[in-house]
């Protein structure tokens, strides 16, 4: 009669161990799935922000090589209005354009020296 005493009593402990272990595989499992669903939503979540830093990047350099290109004409325009003002001046006042630079080249040529 012993026997089936401790034997009943192991087989209870078994039972319950089992219920135990099934119950924490079945936990791991759901923890896996959630695991695996959150990874997937990272990832689509990820791509959107990315897709959407993109054009955004995109955007941003098409509008910076807009208004670096009207800057470059801006400039080409300037220097075009510099050249013809200087070209009338040195016509309209030869003397004073040779007395100017003669007066550079002495002022460069002094500095040179020290």
């Amino acid at each position: 009669m012993s026997y089936s005493i401790f034997q009943s009593g192991r087989s209870r402990r078994n039972g319950t161990f089992h219920n135990l272990e099934s119950g924490i595989e079945e936990q791991v499992e759901a923890l896996r799935d959630e695991l695996a669903e959150l990874t997937r939503l990272v990832g689509k979540n990820s791509r959107h922000q990315s897709e959407k830093i993109r054009s955004q990047a995109g955007a941003g350099y098409e509008e910076l090589l807009s208004r670096s290109e009207d800057l470059l004409r801006e400039l080409q325009h300037g220097y075009e209005r510099g050249t013809t003002e200087m070209r009338d001046t040195v016509r309209k006042h030869p003397l004073a354009t040779l007395g100017a630079a003669a007066a550079f080249g002495l002022a460069i040529a002094f500095l040179a020296r020290r």
